[in-house]
């Protein structure tokens, strides 16, 4: 199993939750993040003065599947979520070395 925790821009996140689901992934984790990259922030005006914004808002999405599905899962946020512009964000993608579902105590893949 692989966790795939993907930062995103958020107003891309309900293209991206439609393609998730469109191919049989049926959960995911959604978190309001602030962070930078390589955009370093960005300049804006408010009443003549400028100023900079330093840590921009993005969307955190964490989603846990089965190994054969890493790569599908993975293609599919680069599609639903591309802008081509700088910040579009990262897809990470980890080891999990195991699941428990609380309610029924099912683990690993009968957990997902």
């Amino acid at each position: 199993m692989k966790k795939i925790e993907a930062i995103i821009r958020p107003f891309k996140l309900d293209e991206v939750k439609i393609a998730l689901v469109n191919a049989g992934i049926v959960g995911m984790t959604v978190s309001e993040v602030r962070g930078f990259g390589r955009q370093k922030g960005q300049t804006e005006r408010y009443r003549g003065s400028e100023y900079t914004v330093e840590f921009l808002q993005k969307l955190r999405l964490d989603i846990v599947v089965e190994d054969d599905r890493v790569d599908m899962v993975v293609e599919k946020i680069v599609q639903a979520a591309r802008t081509g512009e700088i910040g579009d964000g990262k897809i990470f993608v980890s080891p999990v070395e195991r699941v428990v579902r609380i309610r029924t105590g099912e683990t690993n893949d009968e957990a997902i």
